[in-house]
């Protein structure tokens, strides 16, 4: 669709609330967005000037398609599935699908605690969420050690240890009233939320009088027992008096790249942060409703309160989340906020120092390759790898690191076609052949060097093909492996000397990642071809054995060598007829 038909299809555009969605020439989803009015948000894209990165963005829009909602909250939600269901690139993604643990009390008859990362509505009581599962684990074990519910699965026979150290009121053996459960209930709620401190003060007078009897190692262990209740329900740093259960958010954006932050509150305390970095293409308005619909999706834990900074879109949030939606304006409450905000510009600045420091040792390490090489211009390796096993399957990879990085889209693999036997030589040959005759038919980019697996020997049989056959002058170097198979040599063109290159140095390590990377693309790939080749073998060539039927006979039978032992029966309870059977027999058998 030409730009001018794309101004046409505006005026089509209501001035209704609902979703857009930008795709490029191959008809694909590029970016999903939620507007008031549609009409408006849309013809924005077409019309005015815009900063770098949306512009990228526009740049590749082909055409677009709108949905109408009522609301703004229905845009919302739409968006959320349509974002989870096309991945758009220049969207903002929640990839990590990460849930926290909360500590359950089980509504069943005999209620047991248990570690659960999903809150369900059934009988159970949740407490929660914790920031890690040894957290949970940590506080499960200390509500053992100080209510008797069961610990076991299932009931047992007889009484365990449980029992008789006091932690178990062995319900499968004596019966156990509904309002002891209960009272142990209410007696847990009430220590999860600020409780604990009646009980400390409890264990501390019983520990005195216990001291008092002379009985000091009951008195230890109450010690230990007191010390452990206060390390796990330590009260956090970051507190507010009116216990209430709320969320912060904090965003943050510059260069193309939004950073979110998120305090978790729980009963006034701060009990865990979830932090994201993505590439992001709008604004930090825009973006940072998005992260918060996305946050909420399917996620059943969303608090009484969601603090947010000015500058994000709420329109339809608080319908969307059922929750109250708070911009603070002063004292602790925006000093929290703020910190959130803080959180966010720290992570993205560290995620820049980290990017620009791995982006500098690339650099000096391809700058240094180059110079040790006396290549004048080194930005794209192109990297060779036979993998056969005494020339059984053989096949070969190729891997491609630009700028010192690799590109995986221009990945390459190749089976073995005119080579008999396990001639490495050979077999790199007519891969070299293949690959540059295809690029200059094709125009490609040539590499600035290529690198082999291998030594002088290899770099020869590649430089045969490159120079006689297609009469391309491309730089060949080689990495020769010691007796441990470890890189120890690099070896370049026909120079009969290893060039010297220090095992330390960002070069070699270079060299090094890119040999293993196309070592284990090769391996991976003649690992799965020989596992096709070997089902192939063996089934595939039977006469009417496709594919389905193959699953069917190696489900029922699970290999073939049981098929090759099986009777006609066997193959009748597996769905075969008796026919079927004896051709697949007698194949079998055969081989």
């Amino acid at each position: 669709m030409t730009w001018e038909e794309l101004r046409a299809k505006l005026a089509f555009v209501p001035e209704r609330p609902g979703c857009y969605l930008m795709k490029d020439e191959r008809q694909t989803v590029i970016y999903v967005g939620k507007a008031k009015v549609l009409k408006n948000r849309v013809r924005s894209y077409f019309s005015g000037s815009h900063d770098s990165k949306t512009a990228r963005m526009v740049a590749n829009i082909a055409d677009f398609e709108y949905i109408v909602t009522d609301t703004v909250a229905e845009a919302l939600v739409l968006e959320c599935n349509l974002i989870k269901h096309y991945s758009p690139h220049f969207n903002i993604m929640l990839r990590d699908d990460k849930t926290y643990p909360y500590i359950k009390i089980t509504g069943d008859e005999h209620p047991r605690l248990e570690i659960v990362r999903k809150v369900q509505k059934d009988k159970g009581t949740y407490f929660g969420p914790y920031p890690s599962a040894g957290a949970a684990a940590e506080t499960k074990r200390l509500l053992e050690r100080l209510y008797p519910l069961r610990k076991c699965r299932t009931l047992k026979n007889k009484v365990c240890l449980y029992y008789h150290i006091g932690q178990c009121l062995a319900p499968c053996e004596f019966a156990v009233e509904p309002d002891k459960y209960q009272e142990i209930k209410k007696a847990i709620g009430q220590f999860m939320n600020g409780g604990y401190k009646e009980v400390v003060r409890d264990l501390k007078e019983q520990m005195g009088r216990v001291a008092a009897d002379m009985n000091f190692e009951r008195a230890a262990e109450l010690r230990d027992l007191v010390a452990q209740i206060e390390q796990v329900m330590e009260t956090q740093k970051v507190t507010l008096q009116d216990l209430v259960n709320r969320d912060v958010f904090g965003f943050y954006a510059d260069r193309g790249y939004f950073s979110a932050q998120v305090f978790i509150m729980r009963q006034g305390k701060m009990v865990e942060r979830s932090a994201a970095v993505f590439r992001h293409y709008q604004s930090l308005a825009e973006d940072g409703a998005s992260y918060i619909a996305q946050y909420y999706y399917d996620n059943p834990d969303i608090p009484k309160e969601v603090w947010l900074q000015e500058d994000v879109d709420t329109d339809g949030l608080k319908e969307f989340l059922g929750a109250q939606i708070a911009i603070p304006k002063r004292g602790k409450k925006k000093d929290l906020v703020q910190l959130a905000i803080r959180n966010a510009t720290v992570a993205l600045e560290e995620r820049f120092r980290t990017m620009e420091k791995d982006e500098s040792r690339t650099v000096n390490a391809m700058q240094e390759l180059g110079n040790v090489l006396g290549l004048a211009s080194l930005r794209r390796i192109e990297a060779f790898d036979n993998s056969n096993i005494q020339g059984v399957d053989p096949v070969a990879a190729m891997v491609v690191f630009v700028g010192g990085v690799p590109d995986r889209k221009s990945y390459r693999k190749f089976r073995i076609k005119t080579v008999e036997g396990p001639d490495d030589y050979a077999s790199m040959q007519e891969v070299i052949r293949r690959r540059y005759k295809r690029l200059l038919r094709e125009q490609g980019d040539m590499p600035d060097l290529i690198l082999v697996d291998g030594g002088k020997g290899q770099i020869s049989s590649a430089l045969d093909v490159l120079q006689n056959e297609l009469s391309l002058e491309i730089p060949v170097c080689g990495l020769a492996k010691d007796d441990r198979h470890r890189t120890s040599q690099l070896f370049f063109g026909d120079e009969p000397h290893p060039v010297p290159l220090d095992p330390g140095s960002p070069a070699f390590h270079l060299l090094t990642r890119i040999q293993d990377e196309v070592h284990r693309f090769a391996v991976t790939f003649h690992r799965d071809t020989r596992k096709r080749s070997a089902l192939h073998s063996v089934l595939d060539d039977i006469p009417g054995v496709g594919e389905a039927r193959r699953k069917l006979l190696l489900k029922h039978f699970g290999s073939v060598k049981e098929m090759r032992s099986a009777t006609i029966e066997d193959f009748r309870q597996a769905g075969i007829g008796d026919k079927m059977a004896r051709v697949i027999l007698a194949h079998l058998q055969a081989e």
